[in-house]
C-alpha cells in the first residue's frame, strides 16, 4: 500500500472581512475549505470542473471558481462568499435584485450568480446588458432562461446608484 503525503502550509487571509489563519494541505480546494473546514455552505458544489459557476466566490473583488482554486492560493488575499453580503438583516442590492425580480428558481446556482454579479458591480456599477451577460457567462442555470437574472442585476445596479452596496 502506498501512502500519499501532502504538505501543509499556513494560510493567512481575510474571509468575509475577518482575518483567518489555518494550516491547510497543499491540495485542499478553496471550495472544500470553505464548506468543510469553515462551515460556509453558501458556496455550492456543482460540476467540480469549473463549468457551472455555482462555486463562485470573490478573491480581491474578482470572481473566482473555488472548485478550481487551491485554498493555499488565496494566502494574503481577501475572499468574500455569499455569506458576507447584507448588513444588519438587510439584503444587499444584488440579493434584493434576485429576490424582487425573481432571479432564481430552485436557488442552487443563485449564490454563484450573486457573487459574480457583485464582482461585476464593484468593478462597473452601471453595466450594460451585454456586460452583465459577459460577466455571468461562466455561470449556468438549468431552471431559468436568464431573462430574470439579467433583470435582477440591472435592478441591483439601480439600487447601487441609490446608495445600496452591491
Amino acid at each position: 500500500m502506498i501512502l500519499e503525503r501532502h504538505m501543509a502550509r499556513i494560510l493567512e487571509f481575510t474571509l468575509n472581512g475577518r482575518p483567518r489563519i489555518d494550516a491547510v494541505p497543499d491540495n485542499l480546494l478553496l471550495l472544500d475549505y470553505l464548506r468543510e473546514v469553515v462551515g460556509l455552505t453558501g458556496t455550492k458544489t456543482g460540476c467540480d470542473g469549473g463549468e457551472c459557476g455555482a462555486c463562485t466566490v470573490l478573491v480581491d473583488d474578482r470572481p473566482r471558481l473555488s472548485c478550481l482554486t487551491l485554498a493555499a492560493g488565496v494566502d494574503g488575499q481577501r475572499v468574500d462568499t455569499v455569506e458576507s453580503l447584507g448588513r444588519d438583516g438587510r439584503l444587499s442590492a444584488v440579493q434584493r435584485g434576485f429576490h424582487e425580480k425573481l432571479g432564481s428558481q430552485c436557488g442552487y446556482c443563485t449564490p454563484g450568480f450573486i457573487m459574480a454579479s457583485v464582482g461585476l458591480l464593484r468593478r462597473n456599477p452601471r453595466p450594460s446588458d451585454a456586460e452583465i451577460r459577459a460577466a455571468l457567462g461562466s455561470n449556468i442555470c438549468r431552471c431559468t432562461g436568464y431573462v430574470k437574472i439579467i433583470e435582477a442585476v440591472r435592478y441591483a445596479a439601480e439600487l447601487g446608484a441609490a446608495g445600496i452596496a452591491p
